[in-house]
């Protein structure tokens, strides 16, 4: 069947975790449909220049903007709605749940957050967007989990489907002398650098000794609020410690062809993310796929991935763990090959166009089915 997608997200060059799946999403379902139409969600202060598929844009300024955004939606067979709390207008972003309501074709709504303790209005919200959506899909089944177990939703209505790769794998980079540790993604309090800087220092034996590249901007709501205070803040830390000399920050923002030479030029991917709540990491889906072990934080994300799987997890904010893990892989070639032998999540399955036909197959059947509740692709 052939669908017309209307995707309602934040969108380039606003950068963001979720503008960066929505516009994978668009273009591997225009591969499969036919090329929808993208409906912005911007802040204050977000560029509103007109970009590529674009057909409407939605300012937090724009009084009941949400009555516009559903008439732009209707217009296609399908409205796939990214949801994160407070990308929308109104308190936790309630906001879409307006449009919700008032859409008249079938919804897909992706679940990029489920919180194990919401606020009331956040649980109430999460559970009357679950109702208002045709089709309800969680990244994770940390997320489908936690859906079911704590909130008051319909199961039939949610799938999980993974997050998709982008294909950074292949031959990795040669001529290397020292061990590279990496990690990328939007900077900021929480990102754990200062952990994994703490964790190098207590690497200083290790020859070669090992340099690591943090790459990425600061996330555009931390700069607004602070500025560079937490980079600036990673930089004193890293003189510190001495070991500011083996830390490159890369603060440009990479495009596909940049950040897969720089993923494959990594021994380590190091994920020291504080949070206990993630249910989603972009950065480590593409680590996974990209076959480079990682040593992480158990967030639920990680958790799911690298039990069993290619990589170690530590404890939050313990820097010798971190550091003993980072040795054990760098020092230990046969630890690492067993780390990616056991890799049950990369391959084919796991890349942005398998994903996409998942997608598609789910709006079919709700197409199909009149927008009654179905349920595809379950645990």
């Amino acid at each position: 069947m052939t669908i017309r997608y209307g995707f309602l997200s934040t969108h380039p060059p606003t950068r963001c975790g979720l503008a960066t799946f929505n516009s994978a999403l668009v273009a591997h379902l225009g591969a499969v449909g036919i090329p929808g139409g993208i409906v912005r969600v911007a802040a204050n202060g977000d560029d509103l220049a007109p970009a590529p598929g674009v057909v409407h844009t939605w300012t937090a300024t724009t009084p009941a903007g949400w009555r516009d955004t559903a008439q732009v939606l209707d217009t296609f067979d399908v409205a796939v709605v990214q949801h994160e709390y407070g990308i929308y207008p109104g308190r936790d972003g309630e906001e879409v749940l307006s449009v919700l309501h008032r859409l008249a074709v079938p919804s897909v709504v992706v679940l990029h957050t489920v919180l194990t303790h919401p606020t009331p209005n956040q649980k109430s919200l999460l559970e009357g967007i679950v109702a208002a959506a045709g089709a309800v899909v969680t990244i994770t089944r940390a997320a489908y989990d936690r859906l079911i177990a704590g909130y008051a939703v319909d199961a039939a209505k949610i799938s999980v489907i993974p997050h998709g790769a982008s294909g950074y794998a292949g031959a990795r980079t040669a001529g290397r002398t020292q061990p590279h540790l990496l990690t990328w993604g939007l900077l900021g309090p929480g990102k754990g650098i200062e952990w994994a800087l703490r964790g190098l220092a207590l690497l200083r034996d290790v020859e070669p000794a090992p340099v690591y590249t943090v790459a990425g901007r600061t996330h555009p709501k931390v700069a607004e609020l602070h500025g560079e205070a937490y980079r600036e803040g990673l930089h004193q830390l890293g003189a510190a410690l001495g070991v500011a000399h083996r830390v490159r920050y890369e603060p440009a923002y990479l495009d596909d062809a940049a950040l897969g030479a720089l993923v494959r030029s990594a021994d380590v991917v190091v994920l020291p993310y504080d949070s206990t709540e993630q249910v989603t990491s972009g950065v480590l889906v593409e680590a996974v796929a990209a076959r480079i072990p990682v040593v992480a934080t158990p967030f639920p994300h990680a958790v799911e991935l690298l039990t069993d799987g290619p990589g170690l997890l530590v404890p939050h904010r313990n820097p010798v763990a971190l550091a003993a893990a980072i040795r054990s892989i760098i020092a230990g070639p046969a630890l690492a090959a067993t780390l990616l032998e056991r890799n049950g999540h990369s391959g084919p399955a796991m890349g942005w166009p398998a994903v996409a036909r998942r997608y598609h197959e789910l709006a079919t059947t709700l197409v199909t089915a009149g927008a009654r509740p179905v349920a595809v692709a379950r645990p």
